[in-house]
């Protein structure tokens, strides 16, 4: 069985709670007692993308006894994400897409650059879609998809207008490759699950915050600060996959 934890949406500097909320979250995850194979990230780890807010998700991220992959969001700063938590000096354009590939022994892990510099919505540009087809078409073991931006309508008004555009590219692609998983994604800051292209479609809850339903609230964007954090783990065994969502108070 693979069992994957999968957090989302830190925003460090977001809110004074913020890198309290980070913490109580690492803090669980390192603390489990049984097996974790990899721990995966899904974008907006900073809020305003400076230096700064980087070095304190590099230290908070220092405390996954996992490995661990990550990927930028829409808050995230392509050059200083680079620069501070990959540790790039200067190596290929700072402004390229940011994608990362974790290999495990009985899955890879495919994290896109879904993030548009300067915009809120994504767009996995022309670059990415070709990395993500030659890591399909290269694995012989089952491939988790993951990236910021949701492929599909949430429910979530505010979110479902800033979600992955042009999705119907991303979808050629995994359907040309049986290796494809499932797709895990975040930007929604609330759990949610779907189908995209046949696939499982799981979202991350938010750490900083949760953003609430049109049935829970009649703000446009209600989000809670107050509502603790919470993280997913993934189990996926024999072509199936479940998903636990865990709040952490």
């Amino acid at each position: 069985m693979l069992r994957i934890a999968h957090i989302s949406d830190i925003h460090i500097g977001g809110s004074p709670q913020s890198v309290e909320r980070a913490e109580r979250v690492m803090r669980y995850l390192a603390a489990l007692p049984g097996p974790i194979d990899a721990l995966i990230v899904t974008g907006d780890l900073a809020d305003h993308g400076t230096v700064e807010e980087y070095e304190i998700v590099r230290d908070l991220l220092r405390r996954s006894p996992y490995p661990t992959v990550i990927c930028p969001g829409n808050h995230d700063s392509r050059p200083e994400f680079r620069k501070v938590l990959l540790g790039e000096q200067g190596d290929g354009p700072p402004n390229g897409p940011v994608n990362q590939v974790l290999h495990l022994a009985a899955a890879t892990i495919a994290l896109c650059d879904s993030s548009i510099p300067g915009r809120p919505d994504g767009l996995l540009a022309d670059e990415t879609l070709a990395w993500l087809d030659d890591v399909l078409a290269a694995s012989r073991v089952p491939v988790f998809v993951g990236m910021h931006h949701p492929p599909i309508p949430l429910g979530l008004p505010y979110v479902d207008e800033i979600r992955l555009g042009e999705a119907h590219r991303l979808a050629e692609v995994l359907g040309r490759h049986p290796s494809a998983a499932a797709l895990l994604v975040g930007h929604a800051h609330t759990a949610a699950s779907g189908t995209f292209a046949g696939l499982p479609l799981r979202v991350a809850p938010g750490v900083v915050s949760t953003l609430l339903l049109p049935v829970e609230s009649a703000e446009r964007a209600p989000i809670d600060y107050d509502l603790p954090p919470a993280v997913d783990l993934h189990l996926y065994d024999d072509g199936s996959l479940v998903t636990h969502t865990r709040v952490i108070t």
